[in-house]
């Protein structure tokens, strides 16, 4: 008993992973979390002599998860024809500033979006960068670059040759290539901060200042709540639309808040958050702005109790 007992704990202790890799895969706490759940339900319906059988249920959860996610990838593309204007990947809490249950007690199952680790895989500007890529890029890429699985063990998730495998994710690395060297913490907060001053007084001149000529805003609403259907693009359209929203919006505070792990900004009123926003800087200028407004993409961002 004390065997099965550990074997169970084992197996329990790889949901954290999991989470982690399904994440990073799909873009989605939910998505993750319901990818996860899956893993989970089919190891549990095999047969008993067929898990003994296994010799790291760890490794057999991971495949099993990957190829879950690589199907929701797949039919992903159709998803997100249909989807109400951007799609933008679900922004992370840092819970040691964003407790969203107002205390360090919290009843019930934990949060799926406070198992995930929020590095440098998980920044909005990386994570919309996966989101080109095929598939099949984006599972060996993120299960080789970022996990370091073996590619012989990504061969199983993708039903491809190792040396097949290798060449995806030298695939995915080129498209990754293109984005620019992630700008030091510091720098980054001070741009964000200043940003969200001048945003707070309206003034234009400043938001034109910080924002680069070529700078493009994307918004994700999801058909819910209002807001662009487009990108905005240039730095003068995105500080006057910045202030027009500011107009419509009395009484919405602002909050410079960690997002996927880089500052960022938290646009709420009356204690329920609205947007949150992401940036990405380059030579002291925002370069793109990522805002999520779609509510079923903020509940890791409510408050309760």
């Amino acid at each position: 008993m004390g065997t099965v007992g550990a074997r169970t704990e084992e197996i329990a202790g790889e949901r954290r992973q999991l989470i982690n890799v399904a994440y990073r895969l799909l873009g989605s706490v939910t998505e993750a979390e319901d990818a996860v759940q899956d893993a989970y339900a089919r190891w549990y319906g095999l047969p008993r002599s067929r898990q003994e059988e296994i010799v790291s249920p760890g490794a057999w959860l991971t495949t099993v998860t990957g190829r879950i996610c690589l199907d929701l990838l797949g039919s992903a593309r159709a998803r997100r024809e249909r989807y109400v204007g951007a799609w933008l990947p679900e922004p992370l809490p840092d819970r040691t500033e964003w407790d969203h249950t107002g205390g360090a007690d919290r009843a019930g199952p934990a949060d799926p979006a406070d198992q995930i680790v929020l590095d440098e895989s998980v920044a909005m500007a990386f994570l919309v960068v996966l989101e080109s890529m095929t598939a099949a890029e984006r599972v060996a890429f993120v299960l080789h670059d970022v996990f370091r699985y073996p590619f012989a063990e990504i061969a199983d998730v993708l039903g491809r040759t190792p040396a097949a495998c290798k060449q995806l994710a030298a695939s995915a690395r080129r498209r990754l290539s293109v984005a620019r060297a992630p700008v030091a913490a510091t720098g980054r907060a001070d741009v964000v901060r200043r940003v969200k001053e001048a945003w707070e007084t309206k003034d234009i001149a400043a938001l034109v200042g910080l924002l680069d000529p070529a700078a493009v805003m994307t918004a994700d609403g999801g058909g819910m709540v209002g807001t662009v259907l487009r990108p905005v693009e240039g730095g003068t359209r995105i500080a006057q639309y910045m202030v027009a929203i500011a107009d419509k919006a009395p009484g919405l505070e602002l909050l410079e808040r960690s997002v996927n792990g880089v500052p960022g900004l938290v646009a709420q009123r009356a204690g329920v958050v609205m947007t949150v926003a992401s940036f990405d800087i380059s030579d002291g200028r925002v370069t793109r702005i990522w805002a999520v407004r779609n509510p079923e993409k903020l509940r890791p961002w409510a408050r309760e109790g």
